[in-house]
């Protein structure tokens, strides 16, 4: 997905101006948690934040009032539906400054996040993403995938990274509107490093926030059935896509050597290696490799893409 946009310096605004809207997708399997979801947007200070749930394949019903209901034929998967959200508040979310995405089985636990999205947007104009903290709602504990930087030991540190976590952050609109959406032939996996990348090599910042939370239960990402097998094949279009040609190489020789490294079960490793097939294989979509200061940023930042 993309659109005809000139970049431009964004507009400095006050908090109270920024206009926040939220998507959440789902396949209607855990209408409890939606719900509770729901409620815990709506009870954010401030300024109501507009809600699209963007329905997959299903209907959903006991939606609460004021929250618009996008149902789609079909699941489009992770970054097909978030788009199909985004759109709904305008052609690359023009309607609104910053775009919540929140897991459907996901809750805000702090009336002020909303707030401090708007605050952190207003205060920094080169602020693209923002990725927040995902906590265990029994435990508190934050899981050192997702923490998006490599030194993860300290989750209650703040930082500027390089990639963001696909159901726990906020996206100024106008970075979809320079660089496009997420990409949707992934499905699931890598598309949110995917458009980090580009944003990154458009000149926009990523910071995850500590403060910033979402109580999630703590699961394996594995429980996806296609998990390995579209990790593998998406890691392969992530760098076709985005690497300047030496470096493809490099990335993927790394990302393969580790993960047979990690001594992985026979059918674990018989379906990574068919998605890294895959990869090389099928279309990616289109080309543009970074900058080569974008590669020395992502290096400045921690995260050189070689890993």
């Amino acid at each position: 997905m993309t659109y005809e946009h000139q970049p431009r310096q964004p507009e400095a605004k006050s908090p109270e101006d920024v206009r926040v809207g939220a998507v959440v997708i789902t396949m209607g399997q855990r209408p409890e948690e939606l719900r509770a979801l729901l409620e815990s947007v709506a009870k954010q200070d401030g300024a109501p934040v507009e809600v699209v749930v963007v329905a997959q394949g299903v209907t959903v019903p006991n939606i609460p009032q004021g929250v618009r209901v996008v149902e789609l034929p079909e699941n489009l998967g992770i970054p097909g539906g978030r788009n199909v959200g985004i759109e709904a508040f305008g052609e690359g979310g023009r309607d609104v400054d910053v775009l919540l995405f929140l897991d459907d089985d996901g809750l805000l636990p702090q009336q002020d996040t909303a707030r401090l999205v708007r605050e952190a947007f207003a205060a920094d104009p080169r602020l693209g993403i923002v990725s927040f903290r995902i906590a265990d709602p029994e435990t508190g504990v934050t899981q050192r995938r997702h923490v998006p930087r490599l030194r993860a030991s300290d989750p209650m540190r703040s930082s500027r990274v390089t990639t963001f976590l696909g159901g726990a952050n906020a996206v100024r609109t106008e970075v979809f509107q320079e660089v496009g959406g997420l990409p949707d032939d992934f499905f699931y996996a890598h598309e949110e490093t995917d458009l980090a990348w580009r944003a990154l090599d458009a000149g926009w910042h990523i910071d995850y926030r500590a403060d910033m939370v979402l109580h999630h239960p703590t699961m394996p990402p594995s429980r996806h059935a296609t998990y390995h097998h579209n990790v593998a094949r998406n890691r392969v279009w992530l760098a076709r896509r985005n690497l300047p040609a030496p470096l493809v190489p490099v990335y993927l020789g790394v990302w393969f050597l580790l993960t047979v490294a990690r001594s992985p079960s026979r059918a674990v490793l018989k379906s990574w290696l068919v998605g890294f097939r895959e990869g090389w294989r099928a279309p990616c979509g289109p080309r543009k490799p970074m900058k080569w200061r974008t590669v020395w940023r992502l290096t400045r930042l921690g995260r050189p893409p070689v890993i």
